[in-house]
Parts: C-alpha cells; structure tokens; sequence
C-alpha cells in the first residue's frame, strides 16, 4: 500500500485502517478481498462524530458558549462526518494514479449522499518535507475539490525541524540566550534517567509491557485540549510489534540509584522514513513526567538520534506549536477541503471558514511579533 504525501511508513495507515480509533468506522482504503489500498485505488477514509467548532478560534468558541441554552443546542454540532485521510499520518495518503478531477467527483458522490459533511484532511500546502512534484499534485487535487464545492480551510501547524547542524550544542547556539538557558535548565534532569532505544518488534512481546505503555498514552489523551481520536490498545500491540515499520521507542525510567529506580515515566515513539525522523506518539506518567521535563529531554534526544542517523528532518507533530516555536521548530501548514451537503450552510461555510484556521492565524501572530522585535532591533541599532 503506498499512497502520495506520506512521511511515515506505509504499516502505518495499515494498522489504522486495521484497528482504527474508539467509535471511527472504515469506508475505505481496502480493497474488498485484498489488502488495504492495493487493489481498490481508494484513499483510506473513515466515519467519526466531529465537533465543528473543534477547531473554531478561541473568540468563536467562547461566544458559542454564551448563548442561551449552549448546552442543549450545542449537541447538535457533533455530526458524523466522512473523513477522507487517517489520523495516523501527516499528511492525507492520497492515491497515486487519479486524475484530480475524477478523484474529488468521485469522493462527492460516493460520500456526500450518506454524510451531511466531508472532509479531505490534510492535505499539504507547499511543504517543504515534500518534493515540488508531491507539492503540485496536492495543489491540484485541492483544486479539483474547490471545483466540486468543496471549502477549503487552512489547517493545523506541522513542527519540523531542518537538521542542517553538525551536534545538538550548535543547535541550542541558535536559540535566544534565554531559551537556551531555560532549556539547558530543564536539561539537567536528565542525569537521573535511564534512556534506552527499544527497535519495534519482539521486545514488545509481553502483554504486560504493551499495557503499561497504553496507559501512558491515554495519561496524555485525557489531559489534551481535543479528545478526537482515542487509538485503541489493539492499535498499539500491532505497532509496537512490527519490526519491519522502522519504529523506534525511546523509552525514559529513573536511573538506577535514584528514587523510584526503573518506574517507567514515559515512552516515544518515532519512525526513521525517507530520510526524516517523524515524531508519532508519546506516552507520560504525570506527574513525574513534567516533573522530570521529559516533554523537553525526549525533544533532545530525538534531534541527537536524528542527527546520529543522518536524517534530513526532524518532523514534531501538530500539537503544542507555541512551545516547539520557543525551541527552534518551523511550521508548514496543511489545507482541509470541506464539503457541506446542505447549500445554506455551505455558503455559510464560505463565509466564515477564516473562523476555524486557528493554527493559521496565531503563525500571522507570530510572524507579526517577529518583524516587530526585528525593527525594534534594526532601530536602536540605528
């Protein structure tokens, strides 16, 4: 199975499509008696209720919240909606032989009829972790969405950081002295963890083992600001046992000597594929976990791996941007084509689509503050 846009392994996709989240249904990506993808040409999609205003600025959301009777009506904008992508990969796995014209009309008219909404998700946007071919295709697959009514929204922010320096210590040399600072702060704890790279694969034979790694995982689900896809243990097992996906877990317990010598306080798993280390999941024990500043030594250790292996890119996900910007991350950002089957609420889609692209307008924030402090440099300089 292997589809356009793809920064990790396609295993991957497979076991979402295998073992897809709590309450997500298959509606396509498998061939009907074949493996996934193969045979049917489809991009994998799938059925989820979704909030709309999941990722409505914060101003819309809080005045969604003051209107009379919120939660009685507000039930009503959790919809099932089709989904066109996965929420195991970056990027939408889109098929690699149809023509754009023909894939957006068919997903209209396979999809829209049975959902009052379609979403193609994530499509990218002049990524710079994607060829200028893979690029131009998404341009014209998003294209051919907006010819077939589709709304298209900017979407979240991808981390990644460009692994142009020779070790870690020139890494933090870029950083502002106060970032440096503080980070190298949050660094020392890292002197009383044991740190192992487990290869996926056999080492996660035990049931034991897979149990405490999911629990982990669902620590960090319950304390996140969006509960969209809860991944099931099945999930895990099947990713945690294939050796031939190219994962890697890094795995952080208290060091011997220590109190609590061995308690596992967090996991990392991570994929080495076409030449980028590409950040998946992460499984805390709070309140260790923050208390050991794991979010920022797991950070570290993950560049240092992919400057070890020769990797190009360091790919971070799409949560915590503000905090992956005050480390050195760049973003890019995605697009999502939307299709309202009702065309009141289409046009209303139309008109106040800039609503729900969050991610888009606290990057204009940051660019904004960035040229600001630049002047202000530039003018007493002057």
């Amino acid at each position: 199975m292997s589809f356009l846009f793809q920064l990790e392994p396609p295993s991957l996709v497979r076991h979402f499509l295998d073992h897809p989240p709590e309450g997500f249904a298959v509606l396509a990506g498998r061939a009907p008696d074949g493996p996934p993808g193969d045979a049917s040409g489809e991009a994998p999609a799938f059925a989820a209720d979704f909030d709309l205003l999941t990722t409505a600025d914060d101003a819309l959301k809080a005045r969604a919240r003051t209107l009379p009777l919120y939660r009685w009506w507000s039930r009503g904008l959790r919809i099932r909606t089709a989904f066109v992508g996965t929420t195991v990969s970056e990027y939408a796995p889109c098929p690699r032989g149809a023509a754009p014209d023909a894939w957006a009309a068919g997903l209209r008219a396979a999809l829209a009829p049975r959902h009052r909404l379609v979403i193609v998700k994530d499509l990218p946007q002049a990524s710079p972790l994607l060829p200028d071919a893979d690029n131009a295709r998404a341009e014209a697959l998003a294209a051919a969405c907006a010819d077939q009514g589709f709304v298209l929204v900017e979407g979240q922010a991808l981390a990644y950081v460009p692994i142009d320096f020779p070790d870690t210590a020139a890494y933090l040399a870029r950083l502002s002295t106060s970032r440096r600072k503080n980070l190298q702060r949050k660094l020392r704890s890292r002197k009383d963890l044991a740190i192992r790279r487990i290869p996926t694969g056999a080492a996660f034979a035990d049931e034991a083992l897979v149990d405490a790694y999911y629990a982990l995982y669902q620590g960090v689900f319950a304390q996140s600001e969006v509960h969209f896809d809860r991944l099931t243990r099945n999930f895990f097992a099947a990713v945690l046992r294939d050796a031939d996906g190219g994962g890697v877990v890094f795995e952080y317990r208290r060091a011997a000597g220590t109190e609590g010598e061995g308690e596992l306080l967090g996991w990392n798993l991570c994929f080495a594929h076409g030449g980028k280390l590409v950040d998946k999941y992460i499984g805390l024990a709070y309140p260790a976990a923050r208390e050991a500043n794991l979010y920022f030594v797991s950070w570290m250790v993950n560049l240092e791996y992919a400057v070890e292996q020769g990797l190009t890119h360091y790919v971070a996900g799409w949560t915590d941007p503000e905090v992956k910007a005050r480390l050195g991350a760049r973003f890019t950002l995605t697009r999502h084509a939307v299709y309202v089957r009702n065309p009141l609420l289409r046009a209303l889609a139309r008109r106040f689509a800039g609503r729900f692209e969050s991610d888009r307008q606290w990057q204009d924030a940051e660019a904004a503050e960035a040229a600001g402090r630049a002047a202000s440099r530039d003018g007493a300089g002057a």
